[in-house]
């Protein structure tokens, strides 16, 4: 039978092998800390007396690196980071790139950069050239993403989360990786068998995003009451506008992209998520769309300064969204 295309879902993890020289590449700091630690984890394994050393790029001097690499009077291996590489100056550039030509046997250099044009970009050029390993580290923007690593965090663990739980530790916290990342992490210390949507709720329900989107999926299913009373309680014991405006916004930029996305890899979405957003869009059309993002944006400007009183503004916002969808 032919092969069917791969199911998305959790993501294998990503490859960290030991190299003589590997880059690891990418702005989020949470999954290149990870590949550095599990590098420096292999090394120790490689040989529990490695040699480590950290070099500064900004401050590097002009044959360091051939120093530290040169043949150890004890024959150890030795580790070699350079956790700055975006800083180097022309010093550390010029020799890492007579470096890359030959490496020195039994040494490991794990060279770490943002990506993008930032300074160094000749090097890591350079590095991906000579066919050494280059780990990706990129921002994960998509809700999808985020919840790959979630579920991916919790596989590695053999723990079984729910995917309502893993939707909510992304609204409630996705805007900060490594926050999130945490927070499942502490789930998985403190509670026993599957982690679900409660479990998340008794832990992390006092964080102001996680009260915003259960607003937010009331305001956009036309629920005024129940959208409004949530609201007022949330108003009443100290949360913040901007953040309850910023989740419902999320939840009308989701409808807006499943509208126009015929799937859920198009919309950047899990499949059971954007399953769910589609069921939302009951109700909804392109003129009630557009007009819910006008107001929501409208609510983000008052919120943040425009308006006097930010609390009428976000009630005004749910009290529309509710009003496009149509109260029940």
């Amino acid at each position: 039978m032919a092969g069917r295309a791969p199911r998305r879902g959790t993501p294998a993890p990503v490859k960290v092998e030991l190299a003589p020289v590997v880059l690891v590449k990418g702005s989020e700091g949470l999954l290149a800390d990870r590949a550095t630690a599990k590098l420096r984890a292999l090394a120790l394994q490689a040989d529990p007396n490695v040699e480590r050393t950290e070099l500064g790029a900004a401050t590097y001097q002009a044959g360091q690196l051939e120093v530290i690499t040169s043949p150890s009077l004890f024959g150890e291996a030795r580790l070699v980071t350079v956790p700055d590489l975006e800083a180097l100056n022309e010093a550390l550039q010029e020799d890492l790139l007579a470096y890359l030509v030959a490496p020195a046997p039994d040494v490991w250099l794990i060279l770490r950069h943002p990506g993008g044009n930032a300074r160094g970009k000749k090097v890591t050029d350079a590095v991906a050239k000579a066919g050494f390993p280059v780990i990706a580290a990129e921002p994960l923007k998509k809700d999808a993403d985020k919840l790959d690593l979630l579920r991916a965090d919790a596989k590695e663990r053999g723990r079984a989360l729910d995917n309502d739980a893993a939707q909510m530790l992304v609204e409630a916290l996705g805007e900060d990786v490594r926050s999130m990342a945490a927070a499942l992490a502490q789930l998985m210390d403190d509670v026993e068998g599957r982690i679900t949507v409660e479990h998340v709720r008794t832990y992390h329900g006092g964080r102001v995003e996680a009260k915003g989107f259960d607003v937010a999926d009331a305001a956009i299913a036309g629920q005024s009451a129940r959208a409004l009373t949530l609201l007022r309680h949330s108003l009443a014991t100290g949360t913040d506008p901007v953040p309850l405006v910023a989740a419902l916004a999320m939840k009308v930029r989701q409808l807006a992209k499943a509208s126009i996305c015929g799937s859920a890899q198009a919309a950047g979405m899990s499949p059971w998520l954007f399953d769910k957003v589609r069921r939302d869009l009951r109700g909804w059309d392109d003129t009630s769309l557009a007009a819910a993002v006008e107001a929501v944006a409208l609510a983000d400007e008052e919120v943040k300064g425009l308006s006097k009183d930010p609390h009428r503004a976000i009630e005004k916002a749910v009290i529309t969204v509710c009003r496009l969808r149509g109260s029940r």
